[in-house]
């Protein structure tokens, strides 16, 4: 398996989702990621108790942002594991976490007290609103700050809903940003390598969010640049402005998604596949400028077509045509797909009393190897070996625990 992070150190405090699942990522990809964990845990073990999911006693959320990392756990509260903190970051290559400046004044942990015992470190953090400005000191969550203020909600939510389209799976947003903050990481270690200069990297939800919808954003400010816009047509099938560009539903109440943005390429062999010649010799439909003027009706055409049959009719004819499509694929159904197989997209983590749990990996693969995923650390687990891999000893560690501040 290729590790290209093989080597790199990381000291991660962080919770919940976001900044977690760009640690995780780093462990994917060979890095060596110590979490710490305060003594009442990272707040995502306990999800389990909101009804979001165990599985054979294995709570899901926490595994899967905190996969192949090591678990330490500490009060920062105290001196005496804010010492630990130090001796810990000494050696590191990137010190992550997810805590509001306040929090990493009063734990110790800001820049300033993490670069006093490592100037070289790279020092990252996943923000929600950005790490300046009047809201730097303000937290955020995906569904909010992604989904809701980064204005992809409104975006696909229909003009005739009765709320706003909330996100289609948990730590949606989170997942998204926290691979882009990995990938920054990643850059400021290469960086470090070429130059010597370290770097401060920040990421942020909103920022993430708007990355992603930047293609809506540009176009609104350009739009309203032009000048005041007809009003819009209401109505999702008036609205679109390539037929061939649409979502259709099956007889089955399954869904087909057209892709084709050369619709005059490929308007003749999808009607002949779909059984519509009658399509391509009709004169409303006989010129792109024609098609152009009549795309409501096109898309009344289809619907009516695409209603007739099964999903699985419809995946064999489109089959048989150039054009680009896809089918509609229910989050259940994602898991078993060939390619997602094929590739490791998906793999089955082990652990104890031959339980597994289905885990994804994430999407970036070197030399065309999916990276080995294991189990997230339990609660501690890894403390003695961590603190004596910083030259405590055994008593040295009893007596932290004795005190409070090693759990």
């Amino acid at each position: 398996m290729s590790t290209p992070l093989r080597g790199i150190k990381v000291v991660e405090i962080s919770m919940w989702a976001y900044v977690p699942s760009a640690g995780a990522v780093l462990a994917d990809w060979g890095a060596d990621v110590i979490k710490i964990e305060s003594p009442q845990g990272d707040p995502i073990r306990g999800l389990v108790n909101a009804g979001v999911g165990a599985m054979d006693g294995i709570t899901f959320t926490w595994e899967i942002f905190n996969r192949g990392k090591k678990g330490v756990a500490l009060d920062l509260t105290q001196p005496a594991a804010q010492e630990i903190v130090y001796k810990l970051v000494e050696d590191a290559d990137v010190f992550l976490t997810s805590l509001l400046p306040s929090v990493r004044e009063k734990l110790g942990v800001s820049l300033e007290k993490i670069r006093a015992r490592n100037p070289r470190i790279i020092y990252a953090a996943g923000t929600g609103q950005g790490a300046q400005g009047p809201e730097a000191n303000r937290g955020g969550y995906d569904s909010i700050t992604f989904w809701s203020r980064g204005s992809v909600s409104a975006s696909v939510t229909p003009p005739d809903y009765h709320r706003p389209v909330g996100m289609p799976a948990g730590a949606f947003g989170d997942s998204i940003s926290g691979m882009a903050l990995a990938g920054g990481i990643a850059a400021a270690i290469a960086g470090r390598a070429i130059t010597g200069e370290t770097s401060v990297v920040e990421g942020s939800l909103l920022g993430t969010a708007m990355w992603a919808m930047q293609m809506g954003i540009v176009g609104a400010a350009v739009a309203a640049a032009a000048g005041p816009a007809p009003a819009a047509p209401v109505g999702p099938d008036a609205a679109v402005a390539n037929p061939l560009v649409n979502n259709y539903r099956t007889s089955d109440d399954r869904w087909v998604a057209l892709c084709m943005l050369q619709p005059d390429l490929y308007w003749e062999g999808l009607c002949q596949v779909i059984g519509r010649e009658d399509m391509v010799a009709d004169p409303r439909f006989a010129t792109p400028a024609d098609r152009s003027a009549n795309t409501a009706l096109i898309v009344e055409e289809l619907d009516k077509t695409f209603a007739t049959q099964t999903l699985s009719h419809w995946i064999e004819a489109l089959g048989r045509q150039k054009g680009q499509w896809d089918v509609v694929r229910l989050v259940s159904e994602v898991g078993q797909d060939p390619q997602a197989v094929f590739n490791r997209f998906i793999q089955n983590v082990q652990y104890s009393g031959e339980r597994s749990l289905p885990i994804v990996a994430n999407p970036v693969q070197f030399d065309r190897q999916a990276p080995e995923l294991v189990p997230a650390p339990e609660f501690g687990g890894d403390t003695q070996a961590v603190l004596g891999g910083i030259g405590m000893s055994e008593e040295a560690i009893i007596e932290a625990q004795i005190s409070g501040a090693v759990i």
